[in-house]
């Protein structure tokens, strides 16, 4: 423990000139970027966005709305594209459908109907009016967010685990007050799927990242550990994406604003407690499904008597 403890303070001591100092500043706000077409999903994603593809019972953005708020989060920014009715609605009152449940006496369901819709100013919605990328997107929101730190959550990175991830993030910021990023080990095949990290074990399982690299092909990986849907920027991050580069795929990415932002500030990756399960692929959907459903206590027997059935 001691060992641990010598090792936090000299990084703290390493990096106390390029972090984010302003100690008092809490993370507040959350960006969703939900813009994408959900191409890997077609024909269902042809009328209905990809976010609102249900996991058990309840749509993948809403997982991810859950975690930020059980996290602390105020207020949460979705950065949209055209299409996405179905979702800004299902974050909205349906004075309908809550007054049919209540004459039939359905108090349990009209209360999960009404827990879905935050109080008002929590949600703000705002567009990306092109498809440029996943940075361009985070970038789009950078008059909501203002001169603060900020979270960004991509829906399809749905993770199963007994505390949010982006709450295990937002203490780990508290203590190092730079930008970081959830991460996993991936299998080296995978590589080119993922931003990658060049990184050092700097404190307790958390990373110091030296580099990244967009989607790299297996053999020009500098490791297999990769950044997934969770980030923690300093906002820093907007001058930087305002330059409008375009990286792999001819897309503004955030990975390229995050190796020059290295060049000013730390960023971390954080090795989270959780499974990630990725819903933006149609394998990884239906392995969500099935844990999931596991924990349900409804459907959760039934289940696990199918499976055992069809397994054997």
């Amino acid at each position: 423990m001691a060992e641990m403890k010598n090792n936090y303070s000299t990084l703290m001591h390493r990096f106390s000139k390029s972090s984010y100092k302003e100690e008092n500043v809490k993370i507040k706000k959350a960006v969703f970027p939900v813009a994408g077409l959900g191409t890997r999903f077609l024909p269902a994603t042809k009328a209905m966005p990809k976010e609102m593809l249900p996991v058990v019972d309840k749509p993948i953005i809403q997982y991810a709305v859950e975690e930020a708020l059980a996290s602390g989060i105020e207020q949460i920014i979705f950065v949209t594209g055209s299409g996405k009715t179905a979702l800004e609605n299902h974050f909205d009152c349906q004075y309908e459908l809550e007054d049919t449940l209540r004459n039939r006496g359905k108090i349990d369901l009209l209360k999960t109907i009404e827990s879905l819709v935050p109080k008002s100013g929590t949600i703000i919605y705002t567009r990306q009016s092109e498809p440029l990328g996943l940075g361009h997107a985070i970038w789009c929101a950078r008059d909501i967010v203002g001169d603060e730190p900020f979270a960004v959550l991509l829906a399809d990175d749905l993770i199963q685990s007994e505390v949010p991830v982006l709450y295990q993030m937002m203490m780990e910021f508290d203590r190092l007050r730079a930008s970081m990023v959830a991460t996993i080990e991936v299998p080296m095949e995978d590589t080119n799927k993922y931003g990658i990290l060049d990184a050092e074990e700097a404190y307790n399982g958390t990373v110091r990242i030296r580099s990244m690299v967009e989607k790299p092909a297996p053999e020009n990986a500098p490791s297999n550990l990769a950044a997934i849907g969770r980030y923690i920027f300093t906002p820093r991050i907007f001058d930087l994406l305002g330059r409008q580069e375009q990286g792999a795929g001819n897309e503004i990415q955030v990975t390229d604003s995050m190796v020059e932002l290295l060049k000013e500030q730390p960023i971390f990756g954080y090795k989270f407690k959780g499974t990630r399960f990725d819903c933006g692929d149609k394998v990884g959907f239906q392995m969500a499904n099935i844990a999931f459903s596991l924990e349900h206590p409804e459907i959760k027997d039934k289940l696990t008597e199918y499976l055992k059935k069809i397994i054997s």
